[in-house]
């Protein structure tokens, strides 16, 4: 019967143990068997050749379908005029503007500062101060939806909209996220009601013609040119420093008069700054060194126009008292006279001159601004220096021709 032994027996070893090897040879062949064929195509595994074409081809189709989908609505969007967008309103975005979390909240307030900029910084681009009566809110047409302008008191921190008299610093806020506006300031002016025989506090400033009663100005000016100030500002010894525009500082405008007497109080319209920055800007476009400034007489009490100093030459109505006018000269090389603006060696009226000329061309470009220009030569005292206003109508003189 062969060698006694049936399928799937062990044999054992000379030591009496079960035939490892023949357990192995076992499985090793176990695993090498072929499965049997399925009954079935349902108990086939994966696909057919022929069912792998067709699904290859569907997903082609359906691919294709999505991006000729995709490409026409882009050129739908590109093509369709700003009435279409009107008609359908505005399309949702994500991330709106007006979600009051604190990324967008600051994000709100960079956009507002940016709408901020060409209005407050005037036509020049270089104020650095706004002036308005103390108490009356602040203008936030210029505001985007959501936005506020606030004054705020750099010592303490203290916010409003409606700032009392001082100079602040203004701030936009969303929310609760207050941004500051960079070297600019807003100053609140007190009511000229607190001006008591011709004094505010000590400080003694005198009376405007027509201010018990009619005046007469002339009359091509605009009505409110020759009208007394509503309002003064309060300069202290600690904020005279504050700077309206780039050239410009408080201090420079101030009354030659009652050194000792603070605070002091000044009218000053920002229009005439905004030209003056002007001039200056078209000054440094030609080449000239414009860096250094000096403000001869800015704004005079009606006291002080009327016997202060040397009144030589002073107009009864000279638009000194009324804040838009200043006798400049350029003198970059700190030398105290006008510089040699048209290179001749001397320093003459004819560089006067070239002040006034620049004057011609800013008021060309902003009648708004029109006003007068004097030329003034060199005299004891002082040397040669240009009278610059924005009056509202146009007046050229040399001299004290024409009155300042």
């Amino acid at each position: 019967m062969g060698d006694g032994g049936s399928v799937g027996s062990k044999t054992a070893t000379p030591g009496g143990s079960t035939g490892l090897f023949d357990d192995m040879m076992l499985l090793a062949e176990q695993a090498l068997t072929l499965p049997e064929p399925p009954k079935s195509r349902w108990h086939r595994a994966g696909i057919s050749p022929r069912a792998e074409r067709f699904v290859n081809v569907i997903g082609g189709v359906v691919i294709a379908l999505l991006a000729i989908g995709w490409t026409w609505t882009i050129a739908d969007a590109a093509m369709r005029s700003p009435d279409d967008a009107v008609a359908l309103g505005p399309r949702p975005t994500l991330g709106s503007i007006a979600t009051p979390d604190a990324p967008n909240a600051v994000y709100l307030t960079d956009a507002s500062l940016n709408a901020l900029t060409g209005e407050l910084r005037g036509t020049s681009g270089k104020l650095r101060a706004n002036i308005q009566p103390a108490g009356a809110p602040l203008d936030t047409g210029a505001l985007p939806e959501g936005a506020e302008l606030r004054a705020q008191k750099p010592e303490t921190g203290q916010t409003t909209t409606a700032p009392s008299a001082g100079v602040w610093k203004l701030a936009v806020a969303v929310g609760q996220a207050i941004k500051p506006i960079t070297d600019f300031s807003l100053i609140s002016t007190i009511p000229a009601s607190q001006k008591r025989n011709g004094r505010v506090g000590l400080y003694y400033i005198g009376n405007w013609p027509g201010e018990k009663g009619r005046v007469s100005a002339p009359k091509k000016a605009p009505a409110d040119r020759y009208r007394p100030p509503s309002g003064f500002i309060e300069v202290t010894r600690e904020n005279a420093d504050t700077r309206v525009s780039e050239h410009f500082k408080l201090r420079d405008f101030l009354t030659h008069d009652q050194a000792n007497v603070w605070p002091k109080f000044l009218v000053l319209q920002l229009r005439n700054v905004d030209k003056l920055e002007l001039v200056l800007a078209d000054l440094q476009s030609r080449g000239i060194d414009v860096s250094a400034v000096t403000v001869m007489s800015g704004f005079r009490t009606p006291q002080y126009n009327k016997g202060g100093g040397n009144p030589a030459g002073r107009a009864g109505l000279s638009r000194h008292m009324y804040g838009d006018a200043a006798d400049i000269l350029i003198d970059s090389n700190h030398d105290g006279v006008m510089d040699d603006l048209n290179h001749d060696g001397r320093s003459t009226i004819d560089d006067a001159r070239v002040v006034s000329q620049a004057v011609d061309r800013v008021e060309a470009a902003h009648p708004e601004l029109i006003g007068g220009a004097g030329v003034y030569p060199a005299e004891s005292g002082h040397g040669p220096f240009i009278h610059i206003d924005s009056r509202g109508y146009r007046a050229r003189w040399i001299g004290s021709g024409g009155g300042s």
